[in-house]
């Protein structure tokens, strides 16, 4: 009686705190919380792969391809974002193709390989934050002085 009642304000909580950190956010953080939903999925499908359960294993994929695809893959801007872009792109449609096996054949080293690859780009991504000077802020004219 309660486990249900419980299962179900965690999954409210979760969600309202997903949408808290969603909304206001910059695009920077953004793109950080992406790639922590990716390693999430991915950790999720090895989790599910490993007790068989095929259902989680298939969402969790399915959740990391379109992260992939419809997130990462989609806020490149290949127009100004020359080699890097192109390199990310080529890096996330290798990561699909790797998860597409991983599902069909049941490979966990499909998916370690995949969160292999993605995990110093994670990383390198939230490294850029504090690297970035802030912009520069100068009054209107007519103000201050």
């Amino acid at each position: 009686m309660f486990t249900s009642v419980t299962s179900r304000a965690a999954s409210a909580y979760q969600r309202v705190a997903t949408e808290t950190s969603v909304q206001g956010a910059d695009p920077h953080h953004l793109v950080g919380l992406l790639f922590d939903g990716l390693l999430q999925a991915i950790a999720t499908a090895r989790g599910g792969l490993a007790r068989q359960d095929v259902a989680a294993k298939g969402v969790a994929i399915g959740k990391a391809v379109r992260i992939l695809e419809e997130g990462l893959k989609a806020g490149l801007n290949m127009r100004d974002g020359g080699e890097v872009a192109a390199n990310l792109r080529n890096l996330y449609d290798y990561s699909i193709v790797r998860l597409t096996h991983a599902n069909l054949r049941n490979d966990e080293e499909a998916l370690a390989e995949v969160a292999r690859l993605i995990e110093p780009v994670a990383d390198s991504w939230k490294q850029i934050k504090g690297a970035r000077p802030a912009p520069s802020v100068q009054p209107a004219a007519g103000l201050g002085a």
